[in-house]
C-alpha cells in the first residue's frame, strides 16, 4: 500500500450516534491523500458503533482495546499509524470539505497547526467560535499556551508524527487534559513552530455528558497537566509566572464550580468553603459579595444558582 501523507485517528467512545457524520466528513474532503484509523476505546456501544462503522470498513482501519482514556487510544492509533502527519478527529466532530486540504498547504515549516471551529448542539455556546470562546493571539509558543493566550482545539490539529512520537506520544496516566498536557511538550521541544489558522474548518459538538459539558472534571484535569509542567526544569522565568497566574485563575474557578455545586445540594458550608479558597486565590468584588450573600441568605442565593444555567468548561478534552 503506498504510504498516506496523513494518517487520521479518531478515538471513539459512547460516540455512536454521531459516528457516521464524522467519518462522511473525512470521506467527502477535497484532500485524498490520507488514511482513516479509528479506535474503539472499549466503548460500552460497541455493538450500536460497529453496526455504524459496516459501510465504511473497507475505507478505514479499526482497532479494538480495552477503555483505556482517549490518550491511550489516540497512541493506539499513533502505533499504527503511517502517514507523515497526524491528525486527531474527535468521534463526534465534523470536519468541513476542505480542511485538510487548507491545513496541509498551511502547516509547511511547522511542527503543528489547527484551525478554527464552529460550536454547535445542546449547548449555550452554539452559534459561536471556538476562538470566540478561547481565543488564539500572537505566537504559539508554551509560555501562551501556559497562559492561554493560546487554545488549541484538538479536532483542528494537523501535526507532523515525527516530533509526537519522539516525544513518547500521550500520556496515558491523564484521563483528559492529555492533550493541552502534549501541545505544551510539542511547544517545548527545541526549535518547535506552532500556528493558528483563524479560519472555521471544522464543527465540535457540544453535548450533554461530553468533557466540555463537566467544568469540575475538566479544570482538574488541566490543574493536573499544570502540576506535571511545574516539575519541569527548563522553563523560563515567563513560562513559570504564566503558569501559576493560570493555576490561580483556574483554581478559583474550579472552586467556584464546587461552591454552586455544594449550594444547589444544600450544603451551605460546603459551599463557603469553596467560596473562601476561591476568594484567597482571586480576590475578587464577585467573590466577595456571594461570601456576604452566604453570610446573610444562604437559602436566596441557593435558589439563584438553582435557577440559572450551568456554565461550560473553555475547552474539550
Amino acid at each position: 500500500m503506498n504510504q498516506p501523507l496523513v494518517s487520521v485517528i479518531i478515538p471513539a467512545y459512547k460516540v455512536a450516534p454521531f459516528l457516521a457524520e464524522t467519518l462522511e466528513s473525512v470521506f467527502a474532503q477535497t484532500f485524498s491523500d490520507f488514511e482513516v484509523i479509528l479506535v474503539n476505546d472499549g466503548s460500552p456501544d460497541t455493538d450500536e458503533m460497529e453496526k455504524v462503522i459496516e459501510p465504511y470498513r473497507d475505507r478505514i482501519v479499526y482497532l479494538r482495546q480495552e477503555n483505556r482514556g482517549a490518550g491511550a487510544a489516540r497512541n493506539t492509533g499513533l502505533r499504527s499509524a503511517r502517514g507523515r502527519y497526524v491528525a486527531f478527529l474527535d468521534g463526534d466532530d465534523i470536519w468541513l470539505p476542505s480542511f485538510l486540504s487548507e491545513m496541509v498547504s498551511f502547516i509547511e515549516g511547522y511542527d503543528l497547526v489547527y484551525a478554527n471551529a464552529l460550536l454547535f448542539g445542546a449547548s449555550q455556546v452554539a452559534g459561536l467560535t471556538y476562538m470566540d470562546t478561547n481565543p488564539s493571539s500572537g505566537e504559539v509558543t508554551a509560555e501562551s499556551l501556559l497562559a492561554e493566550r493560546c487554545n488549541i482545539i484538538t479536532s483542528g490539529v494537523l501535526a507532523r508524527r515525527e516530533p509526537i512520537i519522539e516525544l513518547g506520544m500521550f500520556d496515558e496516566t491523564l484521563r483528559n487534559s492529555q492533550d493541552f498536557d502534549m501541545w505544551v511538550r510539542v511547544a517545548k521541544r527545541p526549535g518547535a513552530r506552532l500556528a493558528f489558522l483563524p479560519t472555521v474548518l471544522l464543527k465540535q459538538r457540544h453535548r450533554p455528558g461530553s468533557l466540555a459539558s463537566d467544568s469540575i472534571k475538566s479544570v482538574e484535569g488541566e490543574l493536573k497537566v499544570m502540576a506535571k509542567v511545574a516539575l519541569r526544569d527548563d522553563l523560563t522565568e515567563a513560562e513559570r509566572a504564566a503558569m501559576e497566574r493560570t493555576v490561580a485563575f483556574r483554581t478559583a474557578s474550579l472552586e467556584v464550580d464546587r461552591g454552586k455545586l455544594k449550594l444547589r445540594e444544600g450544603d451551605f458550608a460546603a459551599a463557603r468553603r469553596s467560596f473562601e479558597q476561591a476568594y484567597e486565590q482571586q480576590r475578587s468584588a464577585k467573590h466577595r459579595l456571594v461570601l456576604l450573600w452566604l453570610r446573610l441568605s444562604p437559602r436566596t442565593l441557593r435558589r439563584f444558582y438553582r435557577t440559572a444555567r450551568p456554565g461550560e468548561n473553555r475547552a474539550k478534552a
